[in-house]
């Protein structure tokens, strides 16, 4: 994808919040595990991680909801004031360093398929993944799925966070 991006645009439902993605995504993944299922309402959660440097609000702009998380340490969301959609989250583990955007609220979220399906040890058995689809029973270990340019790309994000 990196060869060939175009910055993607994505919002709220009600529109008060539009976004633009300047890069493309360190890496995507589904992922289904049961938190991810109460939090959407659904069966899984789409996330694209990206550098919050890449993320340009273009209209509007977001409310911060500190939410419990499985860690325990909380995540926050970013939200449309308004409507209240969570356009993107930032977890603790990674802290401001990396949004995990909502594919959902992207224009064109079908540009952002999933590279992982992590969490299959609680998915649905109605939800059929694809032949051949990348899935891990829990969590992953980056060096072993992400791709090289991004794995650079997050050297440099350690680095920042290291740095204070």
């Amino acid at each position: 994808m990196a060869d060939a991006f175009v910055p993607l645009e994505g919002g709220c439902t009600c529109r008060q919040v539009r976004y633009r993605l300047n890069a493309p995504p360190l890496f995507v993944h589904c992922c289904h595990c049961r938190w991810c299922q109460r939090e959407t309402g659904s069966s899984f959660a789409l996330n694209a991680l990206i550098e919050p440097e890449h993320v340009q609000v273009l209209q509007g702009a977001v409310d911060l909801v500190l939410t419990p998380s499985a860690s325990g340490r909380g995540q926050t969301y970013a939200r449309c004031p308004a409507c209240h959609v969570a356009l993107w989250s930032h977890y603790a583990g990674a802290g401001d360093a990396v949004s995990f955007i909502r594919v959902g609220t992207l224009d064109t979220p079908d540009r952002l398929p999933p590279d992982l399906h992590i969490f299959t040890m609680s998915k649905q058995p109605w939800v059929v993944l694809p032949p051949g689809a990348a899935a891990v029973h829990e969590y992953y270990d980056r060096k072993d799925y992400w791709p090289a340019e991004s794995l650079a790309r997050w050297r440099v994000l350690r680095e920042k966070m290291r740095a204070g």
